[in-house]
């Protein structure tokens, strides 16, 4: 149990080393110190993971210090082992220390790789102080420096504009959601008069149906926390309403959009709903609403998904939908579920990212899929790692064989378990499930075939052509305009390679865990064995559903991407509308520019102008220095430099001081 402090300084130590000697010392010093602290947090992971998956481990916390005693406030920082924190340490170290492998060789041109890599330790370590916490106070510390460290690394080139644009983005709409976070953790301290995790989750079932004063309403004291505490979730795992800033995220270099995406930030809020389960059964209501707003992320993103050119914005979508099937399997009860999906994803996440950044080293820095084609002979390795990871989000599997890649076992258990529910939120998380698994695999598949399958294109990218230095020779005979796609270096394919495994494996391998094993939880989480037992009896169509979209996903994609290229040139002339509004992401952050953005920027300028100028500066500095000015003015005309002139004034004082004395 002690290692666990290890695993969560470690990468802490690194990154200030790392970030201290800088370019002090040579960039292979602080990319090897940070990591290996990486491997080995992740190999005292695992340990404890297995431990918990056979039933020879126990959940525990260990003390690091006192941390805050204010009257009746006192909270220690201690960390949390169980689990639900055992699943989290896997995923974070595992990705992370792959991430850390895989930016050897991405980052390999950048002057400022020590920078990079101090940024990427310190995100880990945000992270596992967040999964680790033994309270909310201390899970909020964690949670504020992910953001922190979220927003160096999409800014990371910071003399690019549209980057730190995107963190400034990141940050200012997290900070939103943040605001209801916090509220939830002020509200849940003011009700429960503690901050103790643990001691919250066992006086939370005794306060179902209990009433609270809010905005001049009585409203149950439960939901108002729970949709508090969601409303923070929605912020950090890019909800529908708070999903603005993850797309604009992909700024920021590959293997940051990976550890993001994959393992860190974006599933901090699924993370805190499941640690809160018992909270959040004691709220129907902010149930539903997790279940509604999981729901229509899950469709919303996809539709996006469909019609992107970035390959990077493709994936970035594709996790945002991802996360809605995560909420609302957590919406309807099965935080088992949501817990699973979260762990395979990471697998088939992280890879989907890095082999798009592979692609993206192999092609010069273009992320235009348009100018990609025929690419899976130049870059065999890649290609195939891209496979796997697009079998595993699309859910290829047999049900009546029971084998699939890593989706076919945690989505299409979400998806049956929200039938299996029975309710009428349940139904339309079904039916949206559904409908996002068949435009998964739509846009997945179209992702592969535009880029690894057709004609060559990049001939046509100005991008390319004016970025690749030509001998006379080449210029003459080659027909490809000089350019050659090549593999990534060793130290970005040993990443992929690994996370292949993860993602034919992962599910394979943990589903009865992970769904079927109250055991396995132990009071980690909310675990609804009624439910669980519902979702196996679902009728043979709901299982077979997600199967049925995936196949005709993957024929619809075949058929507009490879057999008949001109269709999606006719469908775009036929339904312009529609594609124009879905390709333009449903117009949010053009409402948002005039709704917000746009009233802010004004009610800045009057605060500036009318306030700061016109009143503080006029009346404070500026009015002094007048005041100032014009005394000296006044002092100025009896300066005669008379000696006899002085002596008067200074006699004239004298007696008039002794006059005010004396009468």
């Amino acid at each position: 149990m002690q290692s666990i402090l290890f695993i969560v300084f470690l990468p802490l130590l690194a990154a200030i080393v790392a970030g201290l000697t800088n370019k002090a010392a040579p960039s292979v010093f602080a990319k090897s110190i940070t990591t290996g602290a990486l491997f080995i947090s992740c190999a005292l992971s695992w340990p404890i993971f297995l431990g918990f998956v056979g039933g020879t481990a126990e959940a525990g916390v260990v003390p690091v210090l006192t941390w805050v005693k204010s009257g009746t406030l006192t909270f220690d920082w201690a960390l949390r082992v169980d689990t639900l924190t055992a699943v989290m340490l896997v995923v974070i170290t595992s990705v992370s220390a792959l991430v850390h492998l895989y930016s050897w060789g991405y980052m390999d041109e950048d002057p400022d790789q020590p920078r990079f890599f101090a940024y990427l330790s310190l995100f880990t370590f945000a992270m596992l102080m967040l999964v680790t916490a033994d309270n909310l106070v201390q899970m909020f510390f964690g949670w504020e420096g992910v953001g922190l460290a979220s927003y160096l690394l999409i800014g990371f080139w910071f003399k690019k504009p549209s980057a730190c644009a995107a963190a400034i983005k990141a940050f200012v709409v997290n900070r939103v959601g943040d605001l209801g976070f916090m509220l939830g953790i002020f509200g849940t301290w003011m009700v429960f008069q503690t901050t103790s995790i643990p001691e919250i989750l066992e006086a939370a079932p005794g306060m179902t149906g209990a009433t609270i004063g809010f905005l001049g309403y009585r409203m149950h004291t439960m939901d108002i926390l729970c949709i508090l505490l969601f409303i923070g979730a929605m912020g950090k795992s890019a909800q529908l309403g708070l999903h603005t800033w993850l797309p604009d995220a992909m700024e920021g270099p590959t293997p940051v959009s990976a550890l993001i995406h994959a393992a860190t930030m974006v599933t901090a809020g699924v993370f805190m709903v499941c640690r809160l389960s018992p909270m959040f059964e004691a709220a129907p209501v902010a149930l539903g609403l997790v279940t509604f707003i999981g729901a229509a992320t899950c469709f919303f993103a996809a539709t996006i998904g469909t019609t992107q050119w970035d390959i990077k914005r493709v994936i970035a979508y594709s996790t945002c939908s991802q996360l809605g099937y995560m909420f609302f399997a957590a919406g309807v009860g099965a935080y088992g579920g949501a817990m699973f999906h979260l762990y395979t994803h990471a697998f088939f996440k992280a890879l989907l990212f890095l082999g798009a950044g592979s692609v993206i080293h192999a092609m010069h820095h273009e992320q235009d899929m348009r100018y990609y084609g025929g690419l899976r002979k130049h870059i065999p390795l890649t290609f195939w790692a891209m496979m796997m990871g697009t079998l595993a989000i699309t859910g290829v599997g047999i049900y009546d064989l029971h084998i699939g890649f890593a989706g076919f076992w945690s989505k299409d258990a979400i998806i049956e378990v929200a039938y299996a529910r029975g309710t009428d939120l349940g139904q339309f998380a079904f039916w949206m499930g559904v409908f996002a698994a068949l435009l998964t695999s739509f846009y997945s598949w179209r992702l592969m075939f535009l880029t690894f399958w057709g004609k060559p294109r990049w001939i046509e990218s100005e991008h390319i052509q004016h970025s690749v230095h030509k001998t006379p020779e080449q210029a003459g005979e080659d027909t490809t305009g000089g350019y050659h796609p090549h593999e990534s270096p060793v130290s970005m394919l040993i990443p992929l390679g690994v996370l292949s495994v993860g993602a034919v494996l992962a599910g394979q391998v943990f589903a009865p865990t992970f769904l079927d094993s109250e055991a396995f939880w132990n009071g980690a989480i909310f675990y609804n064995e009624g439910l669980i037992h519902a979702m196996h009896g679902v009728p043979v169509l709901v299982k077979y559903a997600a199967f049925i979209v995936m196949v005709t996903g993957l024929l619809g994609a075949y058929w507009a991407y490879i057999r008949n290229t001109s269709i999606p040139g006719k469908f775009v002339v036929q339904f312009r509308l529609v594609h124009r509004f879905v390709y333009n992401k449903w117009y949010f952050d053009e409402l948002y520019n005039v709704l917000f953005v746009k009233p802010a920027f004004w009610l800045g300028r009057q605060f500036w102008q009318k306030g700061d100028v016109g009143t503080i500066d006029r009346f404070g500095p500026n009015g002094v220095a007048w005041v100032v000015a014009q005394g000296a003015l006044v002092a100025k005309k009896v300066q005669s430099g008379y000696l006899y002139s002085y002596a008067l004034i200074m006699l004239l004082g004298l007696v008039a001081a002794i006059t005010w004395v004396l009468f």
